[in-house]
């Protein structure tokens, strides 16, 4: 692959903020797997090399570590330089500094929950725009909370969105 590639592909990754850490690892895992760049973080480091390793064992160390050391790079790229001083400085492995990150930033669950079901029934229809596009957005919100293990049941939903309709 080309530096040039290299380059056009991580522009497409968004600079993490401290509070897209989801979005921002799902780019990175879904980048680094489009370039075929991503084998540190599928396969677990291999022993370090001996005089006595093979051919192979020295194949597999060395693409091993090419890939570490270019998603580490990679991964950094998208990282503000105040953040990066958040993972230790004796994490080696792209893997590590990522669970690192994700310690740190990964957003509370009962947060997350509490702003989207504050949304959901807070959300009223402006009279304005494609009431399609709107009522798509409330099951968009719904389908969010799924995710995060709260079911908002269909007959609630349905009420939720007349209910939002009718205060104009």
């Amino acid at each position: 692959m080309s530096a040039t590639s290299i380059s056009a592909n991580t522009n497409n990754i968004p600079m993490f903020n401290g509070s897209n850490f989801k979005d921002w690892k799902e780019n990175i895992l879904i980048i680094l797997g489009c370039m075929d760049l991503d084998y540190a973080l599928r396969v677990d480091q291999p022993p370090f090399l001996t005089d006595a390793s093979s051919a192979e064992e020295k194949r597999n160390f060395e693409k091993w570590e090419r890939s570490n050391r270019v998603n580490l790079m990679i991964i950094k790229r998208g990282i503000p330089e105040a953040f990066r001083g958040t993972a230790s400085e004796e994490v080696t492995t792209a893997s590590e500094y990522l669970a690192e990150i994700e310690k740190r930033f990964v957003k509370n669950d009962k947060a997350e929950t509490s702003t989207l079901l504050a949304n959901l029934i807070s959300l009223k229809y402006k009279g304005k725009g494609n009431i399609r596009e709107y009522i798509m957005e409330m099951f968009h919100l719904a389908s969010k909370l799924r995710a995060l293990k709260l079911e908002v049941c269909e007959d609630l939903l349905v009420h939720l969105v007349l209910i939002s309709l009718l205060h104009n």
